[in-house]
């Protein structure tokens, strides 16, 4: 692991377990809930398989799969291993890696669905197979065994408030856009349902799209449709589910040819957003802790190829719409903006200010203070 990551596990793996975080939703406290042992006792030459959705989104390849994998190691002092694979975006390749993985009997497996609906049967093919699954990051449906993500829900209201006090007492003059994420990620729903909560009847929503796949060039489409529709003169914001949407956002904002850019929000702090930050192009994001979610989904499934609870990481549960009193590890999240760069992202170690301030946004992050 690089030190920009070892920096972040060990500032944010604590508060997994040294937190406890307040339910959001259907979650509710787990107690001592017995749970069903889903494999034989085992002891640390491990196998656990990993799944993740997607690389569009830097977070996935960048911080989970290295922290997840360092966290493993860690948990089975070195004896365990990883077998990883990439769904990119394709919910039945993904499904051909869940049959792959039963192929390789591995002990457990972590879980970030592409498709949270599709992806159900395979949970249960898994589970007939002895191998017990942690979902990651999203709900996937079917006889899961534990959940860690971030509280969703909380995301949008986090993005939504940001946009709120970017507008403030403009508010109302105009219109704003929603960008919201993808239907087959049940995520997206908890941040368009998050965000409503805190936005309506303090705005104005002009058009609202729901983004296939979560695709930048998807959101640009949108929101050049969005200009010719309602005209650039009454566009006075935009909620952007997540960062990779916000740059395809901003690049037809500044193609429609704006005087000065209306606030955009975002989520997961990637680099170009930061940077978005830093010069002034994008409003804000959400910070998301990526070490803590890594290690519970690390220590949940470690734990549970053992055959042990998992009540002692998990002090909550969830529901999904197949699975009640799922053992949940909810992360808290933090909102980025210029005025807290140094104290997230730089601090954890995420990104160094050399790799934020570069040529293109160093005389920006003097202005800020970043050095």
């Amino acid at each position: 692991m690089n030190a920009h990551l070892r920096r972040a596990a060990l500032a944010t793996a604590a508060a997994v377990t040294a937190v406890s975080l307040a339910a959001c939703g259907s979650a509710k406290e787990a107690g001592d809930k017995p749970e069903k042992p889903t494999a034989a006792k085992k002891g640390d030459a491990l196998t656990i398989g990993l799944l993740l959705p997607e690389n569009q989104t830097a977070r996935y390849e960048k911080f989970d799969k290295p922290l997840i994998e360092q966290r493993i190691t860690e948990l089975t002092d070195g004896r365990g291993k990883v077998i990883y694979d990439n769904a990119k975006q394709d919910a039945t390749l993904q499904s051909q890696q869940v049959d792959a993985m039963i192929t390789n009997k591995v002990d457990a497996l972590i879980l970030d669905a592409v498709d949270s609906k599709a992806i159900a049967q395979s949970v249960r093919r898994a589970k007939e197979a002895g191998i017990p699954v942690v979902a990651f990051d999203r709900l996937a449906e079917g006889p899961i065994d534990a959940y860690t993500s971030f509280d969703n829900e909380e995301v949008g209201r986090v993005q939504g408030q940001a946009l709120l006090d970017a507008l403030g007492d403009r508010a109302k003059s105009g219109r704003i856009v929603m960008m919201n994420g993808s239907i087959t990620d049940p995520n997206a729903a908890l941040y368009k349902s998050g965000s409503h909560e805190v936005l309506d009847g303090k705005v104005r929503v002009g058009k609202e799209y729901d983004t296939k796949e979560w695709k930048p060039e998807n959101a640009n489409s949108n929101m050049e449709a969005a200009i010719s529709a309602l005209g650039k003169d009454e566009i006075i914001g935009v909620y952007s589910a997540n960062d990779g949407m916000a740059g395809g956002i901003i690049t037809a904002l500044k193609a429609a040819g704006f005087d000065k850019l209306p606030p955009v929000t975002g989520q997961d702090a990637e680099l170009a957003a930061v940077q978005r930050i830093v010069a002034g192009e994008q409003h804000s994001s959400v910070y998301k802790p990526y070490a803590g979610e890594a290690e519970a989904a690390a220590g949940m499934a470690v734990a549970l190829a053992r055959g042990e609870k998992v009540t002692g990481i998990a002090k909550e549960t969830v529901d999904s719409p197949t699975t009640k009193g799922v053992p949940s590890v909810l992360v808290p999240v933090v909102p980025l903006t210029q005025g807290n760069i140094a104290d997230t992202v730089v601090k954890d170690g995420v990104w160094t200010v050399a790799e934020i301030c570069t040529a293109k946004y160093a005389a920006a992050c003097a202005r800020l203070g970043l050095k």
